[in-house]
């Protein structure tokens, strides 16, 4: 994910993307686990011995998981310094929480934070919103809010090949934004220097500036699935702190 509080050049001057910087090409990090995606993937998580708890989900987090939500996409990164993660989408039936789909992610090139700020391409910890999306390409059967616009989501010519479909499609994680308005609006309610603009995105292979990226599949399915009416919520940050 490739947040930017900075422009994107002449052509993103208002977008921000990825934690306040330019998703451009990873510095440091190595490669995540690759695969595809099927259509509508079953996800293969250890049995937990409690199923109205999340797995990895320590009782911090899950204190914050507002209680209408119905919708949880847990992206569990593999250390607090790794750009590596696993997303699994987790739906509520009754007082249970069903896994249903699970995909390899990216997540900031540095790894996670509790106290996220622009630049150090780390990825925020916690509980967020996921309210409303967008991109370059059309929206692809999404109940959320969807805003489609080439130019506002196009990343710059000079990123390189690997990064030119990175925001085809993205989804607003809610932190430092306003809900409800475009992923690339500007708005930073806690100030510039915690960052924003922090979105699921599509992968380009390593991490990001503090984004969560997954492939093209995972990201048409999410859109199809998510639903405002759930309350769907990004839990996210490393194994260790997640178990909290």
């Amino acid at each position: 994910m490739t947040v930017a509080v900075t422009a994107f050049g002449a052509l993103l001057a208002t977008v921000p993307a990825c934690g306040g910087q330019a998703s451009g090409p990873a510095r440091t990090g190595g490669e995540g686990p690759r695969g595809q995606v099927p259509g509508s993937p079953a996800a293969r998580t250890a049995p937990t011995a409690d199923p109205t708890r999340i797995p990895g989900i320590g009782d911090r987090l899950l204190q914050e998981i507002p209680r209408d939500s119905g919708q949880v996409l847990a992206v569990y990164g593999q250390g607090e310094d790794s750009p590596d993660s696993t997303a699994v989408l987790y739906t509520r039936e009754g007082a249970r929480w069903r896994p249903v789909a699970r995909w390899p992610t990216h997540n900031g090139r540095n790894g996670w934070t509790t106290d996220h700020h622009l630049g150090d391409e780390r990825s925020p910890v916690g509980v967020f919103g996921l309210s409303d999306a967008g991109g370059v390409l059309a929206d692809p059967g999404t109940r959320l809010p969807y805003d489609q616009d080439e130019e506002a989501y196009a990343p710059p010519n000079d990123w390189g090949e690997a990064h030119q479909h990175d925001f085809d499609y993205v989804i607003a994680i809610d932190y430092n934004r306003v809900p409800g308005t475009p992923p690339h609006d500007a708005t930073r309610p806690e100030g510039d220097d915690k960052g924003g603009g922090i979105w699921l995105h599509l992968d380009h292979g390593d991490g990001t500036s503090a984004c969560v990226s997954l492939a093209k599949d995972a990201m048409e399915f999410l859109l199809r699935t998510l639903d405002p009416a759930r309350h769907p919520v990004a839990v996210m940050g490393d194994r260790a702190e997640l178990r909290v």
